[in-house]
């Protein structure tokens, strides 16, 4: 199982050798894909965009991980949930679709043929994701950026 120290990761964030708004900006690149819709590429995305904007990638994998396996769950609901509502369909039960089938290769092989199916539920879950992942990203960069550049200061101070 995945176990992530959070107070291990934040150290790696803070110790991390470049700028602290390059720092900033790959964190909050990661948390981007990490509440992205794009299931299972995650890190890869953030690692292939960490790559070709020379950011760095632990900390873009750091933004990642904060949607660990606990919260995607309930990240998904909202995001669908939110995505409803930004397309007029906060009527519709979602009765067809069962949360459990994204797990399975039976799923993802029958998608194309039954994406009318389950289109009602899918699409809000894209819309509601992308939305919550570009508003997760830009509250990240100004957080991260004010915790790298206090850190910072605070060891320059201690080493004046």
């Amino acid at each position: 199982m995945l176990h992530i120290n959070f107070k291990k990761e934040i150290g790696r964030l803070l110790h991390i050798h470049d700028s602290p708004e390059r720092t900033a900006l790959a964190f909050a690149l990661g948390v981007f894909f990490g509440f992205s819709p794009f299931l299972g590429f995650h890190t890869i995305l953030a690692l292939l965009f960490a790559f070709i904007f020379r950011l760095n990638r632990v900390a873009s994998l750091i933004g990642v991980y904060l949607n660990t396996p606990w919260t995607v769950i309930p990240v998904a609901i909202a995001s669908t949930s939110l995505g409803a509502k930004v397309l007029g369909y906060a009527g519709h039960r979602y009765q067809r679709f069962h949360w459990h089938e994204l797990g399975t290769l039976l799923f993802w092989s029958h998608l194309p043929q039954e994406f009318r199916l389950h289109y009602q539920t899918l699409y809000p879950f894209f819309v509601g994701s992308m939305i919550c992942a570009t508003i997760l990203a830009v509250i990240a960069y100004p957080v991260c950026l004010w915790f790298v550049r206090t850190y910072r200061h605070r060891i320059q101070h201690l080493k004046d």
